[in-house]
């Protein structure tokens, strides 16, 4: 068993992130219905944070809009933090995601996180069918975020009128970038935003993303200081057989979709605690979102309550 020592002796601290999978033989009803689910048991097992994802036209995915599905959760929870990993930011106006999530921000006082993203979201025809040229927008992607931030502080104008995204909440929502890459990394310090680097979607190392986020960091009136996630995937299991068993499982769909595997932390609540504890000790980190790819419902949401106990036990 690894050894805490000072270095790695800061908390660590848990979140959810939910791609809203529908599984086979299962309906879209249903997987928002786990979606729900979820968030509420994260809340009562200390959880941090439930974001949902956004995807277009992909058939094992029900979240296309995280703004509604969070308006939903919020209403069937009373503390964890709701936000969207992420909002694909190309593909909209800044006023519409201002008014989403200030309006969000309104009905849930301090619980609000917009995390924004610059990836399509689906496959080329969804999203022409979604915004129209893709890279276009893409390109202008600093302009939207710029505008995006001037709209949550009532500093935007259009035609040198004024514009405000209204209701104006008390509390406005935490903004974050997520990415894989310098560019994001670039933009969250550009712009005074915290960064989500999405571990388990990468295949670099991600340290160095990281770094160059907290060196680069501009102060904001939002965000006076770097704040950083670990997004990970992680399948937590109750014995050695059951994490094998997955393990095949994720292997084996892997191997028929034709896709790279998630890079998956797979074992028993304690080796999956201290695997967690390592990535905190490389990436400087405290907080990870867990994303848990396997597809059965009542597993994924046990390998949760697992990982959140091995945290009270360890961490204490």
């Amino acid at each position: 068993m690894p050894v805490i020592t000072a270095s790695t002796h800061m908390p660590l601290q848990l979140s959810v992130l939910d791609l809203v999978p529908r599984l086979p033989e299962s309906t879209d009803e249903e997987a928002l219905r786990q979606a729900v689910a979820l968030a509420q048991h994260a809340e009562k097992w200390s959880y941090a944070r439930y974001w949902t994802a956004e995807h277009h036209d992909m058939p094992g995915l029900a979240s296309s809009s995280p703004e509604v599905l969070l308006a939903h959760v919020g209403a069937k929870t009373e503390r964890i933090r709701l936000g969207s990993g992420a909002v694909l930011l190309p593909h909209y106006s800044p006023l519409k995601v201002a008014e989403w999530f200030r309006l969000l921000a309104a009905l849930y006082p301090g619980r609000v996180d917009l995390g924004l993203g610059r990836a399509p979201g689906g496959e080329a025809h969804a999203v022409m069918a979604l915004s129209g040229n893709f890279l276009k927008r893409v390109a202008e992607l600093p302009k939207t975020i710029g505008s995006l931030l001037e709209l949550l502080q009532n500093n935007y104008k259009y035609d040198g009128h004024a514009v405000i995204a209204r209701p104006e909440p008390q509390i406005e929502p935490v903004v974050w970038m997520l990415g894989t890459n310098m560019k994001s990394a670039e933009y969250a310090a550009k712009f005074g935003t915290g960064y989500v680097f999405g571990h388990f979607m990468s295949e670099r190392d991600g340290t160095d993303v990281l770094d160059s986020y907290r060196a680069s960091f501009r102060p904001t009136a939002l965000q006076s200081e770097p704040k950083t996630m670990l997004a990970v995937s992680v399948v937590c299991a109750a014995t050695e057989e059951e994490a094998a068993h997955w393990e095949q499982v994720l292997d084996n769909t892997a191997g028929q979709t034709g896709r790279s595997s998630f890079h998956n932390i797979i074992g028993m609540p304690h080796s999956v605690y201290f695997k967690l504890k390592e990535l905190q000790h490389e990436y400087s980190n405290h907080e990870f979102l867990i994303v848990s790819p396997i597809p059965d419902y009542t597993a994924r949401l046990e390998g949760y309550r697992l990982l959140a106990e091995a945290l009270q036990k360890w961490e204490d």
